[in-house]
């Protein structure tokens, strides 16, 4: 079988990564349910917000306890997951993935690892507010199926970089890093993590191209593009907030 043509940059790009920021230890959690649930609670928001309701669960002794967590009435279970935005959708998309739970694996979190990972991906995504990124977080990190996520972090630098185009799909990305790097959950499991850490220090939104240790060693088209003096260099007007009932699930209104 031919190597594929970005197999070589995309294992340079993952060895450079490590090299700077060393191991990740992801994905924090102290079992799979708390995996998952973060995965969930993490859905159009920061990290922080989803750490500090995880946080309220583990607080309340029903972290680590499907039956506990699904005893708790709407209310308490929205209190809970308040602090990750969006409270009410969240709640309810972490009550359809508990009640999905304990109806096709006895509540157990640690049964999906011996789901075989097309099966458990497709169940996934049948569950209401559980899309592809969300289920490949909770295939891969949870349950130790080799699906690379796909999220913003990874769009940017891939764009960035010149490796696949601003507007290619989920699919479209998901099957370069399939079809270009071995399928092996820990190879995907780091090279995800490294991507992220990556985007919070240096390729963000607005990125700090100046001290990104990947500007000259992959030649990022968006560095060389966005020079102090042009125009997209420039600050940016601040815009005018938007209005959003509680029920927002972010700018596309869909489940990742």
């Amino acid at each position: 079988m031919p190597t594929h043509p970005l197999r070589p940059v995309l294992r340079k790009l993952y060895r450079r990564l490590h090299v700077v920021q060393g191991p990740s230890g992801w994905w924090p959690g102290e079992s799979g349910l708390e995996i998952a649930l973060g995965a969930i609670l993490v859905q159009h928001a920061p990290w922080a917000g989803a750490a500090r309701a995880l946080d309220h669960l583990r607080a309340a002794g029903v972290l680590h306890d499907t039956h506990a967590l699904r005893a708790l009435s709407p209310a308490q279970l929205e209190a809970h997951v308040r602090p990750a935005g969006t409270f009410r959708v969240k709640a309810r998309r972490v009550r359809a993935f508990l009640d999905w739970l304990h109806r096709e694996h006895a509540g157990d979190a640690t049964r999906l690892r011996d789901v075989p990972g097309d099966e458990l991906r497709a169940a996934l995504l049948r569950v209401p507010g559980i899309g592809p990124e969300t289920a490949d977080a909770i295939a891969l990190y949870a349950a130790g199926h080799p699906f690379f996520v796909i999220d913003a972090s990874t769009r940017r630098l891939l764009a960035r970089l010149g490796l696949a185009a601003p507007d290619a799909t989920y699919e479209e990305l998901q099957a370069l890093f399939h079809a270009a790097l071995p399928r092996e959950a820990p190879l995907f499991n780091e090279y995800h993590a490294q991507i992220v850490r990556h985007g919070q220090e240096w390729c963000r939104a607005r990125p700090r191209c100046e001290t990104c240790p990947l500007r000259k060693e992959f030649g990022c088209t968006f560095a060389l593009t966005s020079s102090p003096s042009s125009p997209s260099a420039l600050p940016r007007p601040a815009r005018r907030p938007r209005r959003r009932t509680s029920g927002s699930t972010g700018a596309t209104g869909r489940p990742r």
